[in-house]
């Protein structure tokens, strides 16, 4: 799962059969500190988000069962909200973070 906000919404005039009641968003990915950490994307949404909401979301293979039916060509779902992060001291690679409590 990874983390991200929600900074708008996509209409489609025509979709997959499999899509057609599923609610797509501008999703703009977050690190640990809630800091942008790359492009905004496209994602399906199944956790009635709104703009500005901070989301879970799951890529490639899952992305697809999170959905209603058998099957939805999708890379990106979001399947929850986050109430808080809250990351303590810990070194990531050759970068320490201090503890984050929201």
């Amino acid at each position: 799962m990874q983390l991200g906000r929600i900074i708008g919404r996509v209409w489609a005039s025509a979709k997959d059969r499999h899509l057609a009641n599923v609610k797509l968003l501008l999703v703009e990915p977050l690190d640990e500190r809630r800091e942008i950490s790359g492009d905004a994307f496209v994602a399906c949404d199944v956790a009635q988000s709104g703009e500005g909401d901070v989301v879970y979301y799951v890529e490639g293979y899952e992305a697809a069962f999170a959905l209603p039916g058998k099957f939805a060509p999708t890379d990106r779902t979001i399947v929850a909200h986050v109430d808080g992060v809250n990351v303590t001291e810990q070194k990531f690679g050759d970068r320490a973070y201090p503890e984050i409590d929201d």
